[in-house]
């Protein structure tokens, strides 16, 4: 079973789906766009990967299923635009669209490991491409700690493929043209509500090229529309003037209006807009409760809800290790063990941190722990601890007293 977080995940992935040993599928950009919605890819709530052989992505990070959904349109649209389906070849032709690409906030060079292999390279890319620019402890508003624009990546990639080079400004327009249609939207909508602002911020933390405060645009005919002339990033501006305008499954008449002038412009025809709206209200419908900026109300009990849970996955993944290290030491296995059954002292609170830390220290997926803030999440890993320790901890704790 593919490991995200395990070096050498993308070998694995192209090894367990065996695309070179398939005919290259016979698809075009509608269907081929519609098969990426239906994953959640557009709105950046990936529900599932579309893959010849399904992929089980129970207990994995937000970051991981994203990293492998990336991985895998990026492919779609290289078999689609390039009719190859080697892995290889778009290895090489990734690596050298995300070499060209070097945006700001996203430096390339310093992930490139003059000895790694190709996969392994695009591997580190990909990890720091589906961050988004925020820090861990500033993402407090949602768990959705992904990039929310990947598909302007996939654009961008089919612009390189075709081309040989990313067209200038390419990004940066189509990321302002973007938000444009968002904000626009966003001054459209009859009702208001609170997640119009949280739908912003999940932009704003998205975006690398233009900030969103910036926008400044006025009208629909004013935006450069004549820059994109494929199916796909057409198909995509619609997607994100729908998705702003979602509010509890009601469209209103001006909004509806909305939708249909921006597909006028765009020379997108009726039945598409029909379907875009049919599309994103269905998705969002059935996934609303998992979806995190339609469930924010108390932003600092969210964030530690679904850091806990981030934290108790990374501790189960390396449990074996973590017990093994902590049972060598026995101050700290003692120290632990009192604190389930009362308050430690400060002094004894400091040494549980500093042995604690060391260990995270040699447990490279425990490194969290010393990141920026991570401090914050120690109490997480303190707590749970104990649940994993064998029956003799409880029976050693006993013996001391």
């Amino acid at each position: 079973m593919i490991n995200p977080s395990a070096t050498g995940w993308i070998d694995k992935f192209f090894s367990e789906q065996k695309f070179s040993q398939q005919a290259v599928p016979e698809t075009n950009n509608h269907s081929f766009y519609q098969k990426v919605r239906e994953t959640g890819f557009i709105y950046g709530h990936i529900i599932s990967i579309a893959t010849p052989f399904p992929i089980e992505t129970k207990g994995w990070f937000k970051t991981e299923i994203s990293k492998v959904a990336l991985l895998n349109t990026l492919y779609g649209i290289f078999s689609l635009t390039k009719n190859d389906n080697n892995p290889e070849h778009f290895i090489t032709e990734a690596l050298a669209f995300y070499n060209q690409m070097n945006p700001e906030g996203f430096n390339l060079f310093k992930i490139l490991l003059p000895k790694s292999s190709n996969s392994l390279t695009l591997e580190n890319i990909i990890d720091e491409r589906v961050q988004t620019n925020d820090s861990i402890i500033s993402k407090n508003f949602s768990h959705l700690v992904t990039n929310a624009l990947l598909f302007i990546d996939v654009l961008a990639f089919r612009q390189y493929l075709i081309h040989g080079e990313i067209p200038e400004k390419y990004l940066k327009k189509i990321e302002e043209t973007v938000m444009s249609i968002v904000a626009l939207a966003l001054k459209t909508k009859t009702n208001k509500s609170q997640y119009d602002d949280l739908l912003i911020k999940l932009f704003e933390a998205s975006i690398r090229y233009s900030k969103f405060s910036k926008i400044t645009v006025q009208t629909l005919e004013t935006l450069q529309f004549h820059l994109f002339t494929n199916e796909l990033e057409r198909y995509y501006l619609i997607d994100m003037a729908g998705m702003a305008l979602w509010s509890d499954g009601v469209l209103e008449n001006e909004e509806a209006y909305f939708l249909h002038t921006l597909a006028g412009i765009l020379e997108v025809s009726d039945d598409f807009v029909t379907e875009s709206i049919k599309n994103t209200n269905t998705f969002i419908s059935d996934h609303k409760k998992n979806i995190p900026y339609f469930n924010y109300s108390n932003p600092v009990k969210h964030f530690y809800d679904q850091m806990t849970l981030g934290v108790i996955t990374l501790i189960k993944r390396n449990k074996n290790r973590l017990i093994k290290e902590i049972i060598q030491s026995k101050e700290l296995m003692l120290l632990l063990a009192y604190s389930t059954r009362r308050d430690l002292s400060p002094s004894e609170k400091k040494k549980v941190k500093k042995q604690l830390l060391d260990i995270c220290k040699t447990i490279p997926s425990l490194t969290i722990f010393l990141l920026p803030g991570g401090s914050l999440l120690l109490p997480i890993l303190i707590k749970f601890i104990p649940t994993l320790l064998p029956s003799a901890f409880n029976e050693n704790l006993e013996e001391n007293e």
